[in-house]
């Protein structure tokens, strides 16, 4: 049962029985609800042939230890069709768009930077599989489907795989406060795998040194960093806005 993981909340269900159906062993939902939102899923559970099993609220609270279930939670089979980074390069048609976290522990942030991540169409997220929270339920929840859309990828040896990146020839690029070059002054249009560190702390110096350019984003306030998420949403949105400009030039 190694491989079976507990996700919970409507986004997260309803993207998995649409993306990946065959993955959920069952689906559990609140006997209590009868509203149009849990009729919609329970009819496609069946059409997906999802075993669905009705429940009371207490169960599912117990099962996602947390009373923010909306009512809904699956078993899903945790195995995923991406597990090494050349899976993911081998199936490009564009210069490669990457994630690295290193070190983020709060399931929230990792959520969010899903989230982030399949907005701006990332290839993958790369993140360390030690001191790293992982794909667990409340990142399903947070990231509202995304976790299903954006492949994920969980390495043993982080600096080993950044420097195998290099020899695909993708442009390691890390961010941090106190670098010489501002975002929007760096040219981003190749094989780019953007580099963040958890909020507070950075990146570990491994990390950094590896790096083939540090690069701050602009902060004119007076506080001193942002939420791993909105960095990343900043850096890939002009990302994606400079491969825009150049495709219309």
């Amino acid at each position: 049962m190694s491989n079976i993981r507990l996700i919970f909340g409507f986004h997260a269900v309803t993207s998995r029985l649409r993306q990946n159906p065959d993955s959920i062993k069952e689906v559990f939902l609140d006997a209590a609800r009868r509203d149009q939102r849990a009729r919609d899923l329970a009819k496609m559970a069946e059409t997906q042939g999802v075993r669905l099993i009705l429940c009371d609220s207490a169960r599912l609270a117990s099962m996602a230890g947390s009373a923010r279930h909306q009512g809904v939670a699956a078993n899903i089979d945790a195995t995923r069709s991406h597990v090494d980074i050349e899976d993911v390069l081998d199936t490009l048609a564009e210069p490669a768009l990457l994630l690295v976290l290193d070190g983020i522990q709060d399931p929230h942030n990792l959520g969010a930077c899903l989230r982030v991540a399949d907005t701006f169409g990332v290839h993958a997220i790369i993140a360390p599989k030690d001191r790293a929270v992982g794909l667990n339920a409340t990142v399903h929840k947070v990231a509202s489907g995304a976790a299903d859309t954006v492949p994920y990828v969980a390495v043993t040896n982080l600096a080993r795989t950044l420097r195998e990146l290099k020899q695909h020839g993708v442009w390691i690029i890390g961010t941090a406060a106190d670098a010489d070059s501002k975002l929007g002054s760096v040219k981003l249009d190749g094989p780019i795998a953007w580099v963040l560190g958890a909020e507070g702390e950075g990146m570990r110096r491994l990390t950094r040194e590896i790096c083939d350019q540090l690069v701050a984003i602009p902060m004119l306030g007076s506080v001193e960093s942002l939420n791993v998420s909105v960095s990343a949403g900043i850096c890939l949105f002009e990302t994606r806005r400079q491969r825009q400009d150049k495709v219309s030039e």
